[in-house]
């Protein structure tokens, strides 16, 4: 909010010109964009200054040890390095303050918003800039920034009332506080404001809920003070960026799950559609029996055939490969349903998945909206494994997955498979279950609204449950039957384990899914 004002700046100067005053500028690289480090260094002490100059933000802040990155690094205001620091100033009325350095060399830090740059100038021309793309700031001339003003009731008088032009430096918060009926009244609170600007203090707190630099009490939400601009500074500029790097990452989390979802949701509508056309098309195998019923009306070489369909008692056309004998056509026409109708087995199972794979997205992303800390956001995505790149989170669900009269049925596959079945794939409403006092796979069957578990499912469930367990092979096993709700995961448990809070046990006979579905 006001980092960038004259009078924190002017107080910053006061602050940092004699700890800066006599150090040789070592070193001055970039390693990020819009990123510059100025390092200072004298016998037994260092400094450094790190300045963010992006177009949404722009702000320095000091630091006592930097660890420059090994690679990926460039140099910068080459010609300044190894000068000493004479003196250090503030711009008087302006928004930039400079490091007056050896040889006539001034390092310029111009906080201008949007257009925030650094400049160095051998005396009173532009030597060098950081943004090349900001072109007019090569025609700068160090001399022409300062803004000199006759900051009285009379000039205030001349300047027909207009108290930016006196004070051009009070931001529309500062202006805020001196609003005034009358122009004498106005004057007296803008001026008695300009002089404890003089003499500020500093208060660090949130603004519009993002962290924020303000030299006047009261205006901030959660304001703590300072007594130092540079202490107030370094609490506000790490208070931003991890407000904003947690918003960036938040954001880009939200939408990574966003286009997850739609790509799911297209999958899913041409799937459907596929899905539809099979099961609308011509059955073939009907085909190939009306050709075997008809073989001997059929020519060889004839390109279709028209021949009465003994279901419907209707005429057909019936397209033929003329290189195939009858019969190899009908032959034709039988591989051909096989193969459709292993197509639209393979595509059912995967919208089942896919449909699984939109509910557990539509979770995940519910739960990353609901986070509010970056710590806490990170460490959701790596443990859901969501920060991985794209492709790797396309991966249909990585269960064995059965339907028993409309229901879902989930089965894990190993120990560390049962933890994510149980852990990120099942919800509180999902019923869970595992044979009981053997290892064995986890079972989930998967909750739908408004609809209780029928017995015969729960049943079935139950049947896999035993047949995926070391109880395999016997005529009967017990298998808990529980809500989710009721399972829990502790850190001492073993991959695979869990703890059931309350449980139903039924008897079932082990079998498998061929000879169950």
């Amino acid at each position: 909010m006001m980092h960038q004002n004259y009078y924190f700046l002017r107080a910053f100067v006061q602050e940092i010109e004699p700890i800066l005053k006599g150090m040789e500028l070592a070193t001055c690289f970039s390693q990020n964009k819009d990123e510059i480090i100025f390092g200072f260094c004298k016998p037994q002490q260092d400094l450094y200054i790190r300045a963010i100059l992006q177009s949404d933000f722009a702000c320095f802040h000091t630091l006592d040890e930097f660890h420059r990155a090994k690679k990926n690094t460039i140099e910068l205001f080459e010609n300044a390095i190894g000068k000493k620091v004479l003196a250090v100033a503030s711009t008087l009325n302006d928004r930039s303050w400079a490091i007056f350095l050896e040889q006539n060399l001034t390092l310029l830090f111009k906080m201008y918003g949007n257009r925030a740059n650094i400049l160095l100038f051998e005396n009173d021309e532009v030597l060098d800039i950081f943004h090349k793309k900001l072109q007019n700031d090569w025609n700068l001339k160090l001399s022409a920034l300062a803004k000199p003003i006759e900051q009285t009731w009379e000039n205030f008088c001349l300047q027909n009332h207009n108290i930016k032009a006196i004070f051009p430096t009070f931001d529309k918060h500062l202006l805020t506080l001196i609003q005034a009926d009358s122009p004498e009244i106005l004057w007296q609170k803008a001026f008695s404001l300009h002089q404890k600007l003089l003499q500020p203090q500093f208060w660090v707190g949130t603004f519009q809920n993002l962290p924020a630099l303000s030299l006047v009490e009261g205006i901030l939400e959660n304001e703590t003070q300072f007594f130092s601009a540079i202490e107030a500074l370094n609490s506000f500029y790490y208070a931003y960026v991890r407000v904003s790097q947690f918003a960036k990452e938040h954001e880009q989390a939200k939408k990574n799950i966003e286009k997850l979802l739609e790509k799911t949701e297209n999958y899913l509508q041409k799937t459907h559609q596929k899905l539809q056309e099979l099961e609308e098309s011509k059955n073939l195998e009907k085909i190939g029996h009306i050709l075997m019923a008809h073989l001997h009306q059929i020519p060889q070489k004839a390109e279709s055939i028209t021949l009465t369909d003994f279901y419907t008692e209707k005429p057909i056309t019936i397209k033929l490969k003329p290189e195939l004998s009858p019969q190899k056509n009908a032959e034709w026409y039988y591989k051909k349903a096989k193969n459709q109708k292993i197509e639209r087995t393979k595509l059912k199972e995967n919208l089942q998945a896919r449909e699984l794979y939109k509910d557990v997205l539509r979770n995940h992303l519910e739960k990353i909206r609901q986070i509010t800390q970056l710590k806490e956001l990170r460490s959701y995505l790596k443990e859901n494994k969501l920060d991985l790149q794209e492709e790797k989170n396309t991966e249909a669900v990585p269960f064995k997955v059965f339907q028993i009269e409309g229901f879902t049925i989930l089965v894990g596959k190993n120990a560390q498979n049962n933890d994510l079945l149980t852990q990120k794939y099942a919800y509180k409403e999902d019923l869970w279950l595992h044979a009981k006092d053997v290892s064995g796979s986890h079972v989930i069957i998967k909750y739908q609204a408004g609809k209780n578990f029928p017995k015969s499912v729960i049943e079935k469930a139950a049947q896999l449950a035993a047949y995926f367990s070391k109880r395999r092979n016997e005529s009967l096993c017990p298998v808990i039957v529980t809500p989710k709700k009721f399972i829990r995961k502790t850190k001492d448990l073993q991959a695979g384990e869990v703890i059931v809070e309350k449980e139903t046990i039924i008897l079932v006979e082990p079998l498998a899914p061929e000879k169950l579905l």
